[in-house]
């Protein structure tokens, strides 16, 4: 029996939400059957995760009614709705760092026996999840200093712990290579198989294509279209998601000139994180690194930015050595890091923007020791306008959706007018629209002159912004493919070349 061919497992009728005299949920209606995924889909601020929010009881609606299996659902904490058998994902890691792996599984619900916490049974429950999803890792590990697609597979196997009948993805596959995404959407068929209800977002529309039965858009709080098949063209998807026609997704690829900017020699992690890597990186060229979560992509890229120690190797630029000590002397330098965690390493949520953008650029703000406030507004505003940040200087950087934080640590450190720009994930968890616009400003770095380096877990962006691609496997360097021999499959092969 299908889906669509038993009773709803949840609905929403008329749902919506208002803050003061805004209202940011305009009438939602949606239905969820047993053993279904429905794709939730929509740019950053169309309403996605408020829906989420209303169904996991975290945001009370204004108006409207929901029902579970065939009753009245009214959750008014996350809590009533886990009870009930509703469990969300969530894209921002809410683990505690101090606690370790099983404790952060179970918090708030931890196994007893006599009275006490049960250790054995909480730990043996916590390595069965993370073995579900091929994270090879002890449950008595602490989650601080953990890389953030480990927390995030960890995040994963804590809600599927919950043993829910409903479960809610909010870009699950954010930090994700393609081996932990394949893991995950073989633990999404087994849920389907045993009736689970579920809900997916994502901005990765290649995913939504083999994991979804169905595809509802939103676009400003409003629902605007419904699929009934997730097989469509993903300009058909994103058109709808935008409400207009899209133009090309990359720009043309930046012509480099033949003038190495930044090379690496040797360059060794003291934890063995990467070895041996050696590369060039031209003036105008924008140059990716691949490779599955683990590989050392984001340790390499810390290592060059002064962030992470190492052992051996040489870093050099403009044809001097350079290898940087600390981010300061980095910096410095001209090289820059944007870092894949913007919230945590990237701006400061509850300072303004402009705040933010100052905060890297002192000397341009003020002299001999003292800020100018009014030097801070221009310089910001300034930088708001070059690189299409939607917000005033005097709004908390918290306020903003993903794609426009993203731009704001961007614009702190372009400002700068650096020679060599790391960008670590720079898309992640950001909509259609907003990736485009960052395409774009990547794009004219390289135009301008700038060496750049692309991180990207999505293969399909790395591929798409390159002209030559590093792919790393356990560490290691495997090879490096020029844009006219890089596809998925031969990146994919160097990826898990682990010989």
């Amino acid at each position: 029996m299908s889906s669509k061919e038993t009773k709803p497992i949840l609905t929403l009728r008329n749902i919506r939400k208002s803050y003061g005299p805004i209202e940011v949920l305009h009438g939602i209606d949606l239905e969820i059957h047993p053993g279904e995924v429905v794709a939730l889909l929509g740019e950053n601020g169309a309403g996605k995760s408020t829906v989420s929010n209303v169904i996991s009881g975290t945001v009370l609606p204004s108006s409207g009614e929901m029902t579970w299996q065939g009753a009245s659902y009214a959750p008014a904490t996350p809590r009533e709705a886990i009870d009930a058998g509703v469990g969300m994902i969530h894209q921002e890691l809410l683990l505690l760092p101090q606690l370790d792996i099983a404790e952060n599984m179970f918090v708030g619900r931890y196994p007893m026996k006599g009275g006490r916490i049960d250790r054995r049974e909480m730990e043996s429950r916590a390595a069965q999840g993370l073995k579900r999803l091929g994270l090879d890792i002890s449950p008595r590990r602490k989650v601080e200093g953990l890389p953030t697609a480990s927390q995030q597979l960890i995040e994963i196997a804590k809600a599927l712990t919950l043993n829910a009948r409903m479960l809610i993805f909010d870009e699950p596959t954010a930090a994700l290579g393609g081996e932990e995404t394949r893991q995950l959407f073989e633990q999404i068929r087994r849920l389907k198989a045993e009736g689970v209800g579920m809900i997916y977002i994502s901005h990765r529309l290649e995913e939504i294509k083999q994991i979804a039965d169905r595809i509802v858009v939103m676009r400003d709080g409003e629902k605007v279209h419904q699929f009934e098949t997730a097989d469509l063209p993903i300009r058909t998807i994103v058109e709808a998601m935008v409400g207009r026609p899209m133009e090309q997704m990359f720009p043309p690829l930046a012509r480099p000139t033949e003038q190495a900017v930044l090379e690496v020699k040797g360059l060794t992690s003291p934890s063995g994180r990467f070895r041996d890597v050696n590369f060039s990186v031209h003036k105008g060229e924008i140059f990716g690194i691949a490779g599955l979560v683990g590989a050392g992509r984001t340790e390499l890229v810390r290592a060059i930015a002064g962030a992470d120690p190492i052992s051996a190797g040489t870093i050099i630029l403009d044809g001097q050595e350079m290898t940087p000590r600390s981010p300061r002397e980095a910096i410095d330098k001209g090289v820059v890091l944007v870092p894949e965690d913007r919230k945590l390493q990237g701006v400061i949520l509850d300072h303004s923007i402009g705040e933010n953008i100052a905060y890297s650029n002192f000397e341009s703000v003020g002299s001999r020791g003292w800020i100018s406030s009014g030097k801070v507004r221009t310089f910001a505003d300034d930088n708001i306008v070059r690189f299409g940040v939607k917000g005033k200087g005097h709004q908390n950087a918290g306020e903003m959706s993903g794609g426009n934080q993203q731009k704001v640590v961007i614009a702190k450190w372009l400002a700068r007018n650096p020679r060599v720009v790391l960008l670590d994930e720079p898309t992640r968890g950001i909509d259609v629209g907003a990736r485009s616009s960052i395409y774009e400003i990547i794009h004219g770095l390289a135009e301008h002159g700038v060496a750049v380096i692309v991180v990207s877990s999505d293969l399909e962006e790395v591929l798409g912004v390159s002209n030559r691609i590093l792919v790393l496997a356990a560490g290691k360097q495997t090879g490096i493919l020029d844009h006219a021999e890089a596809n998925d499959v031969s990146v994919m092969e160097l990826a898990t070349a682990f010989g």
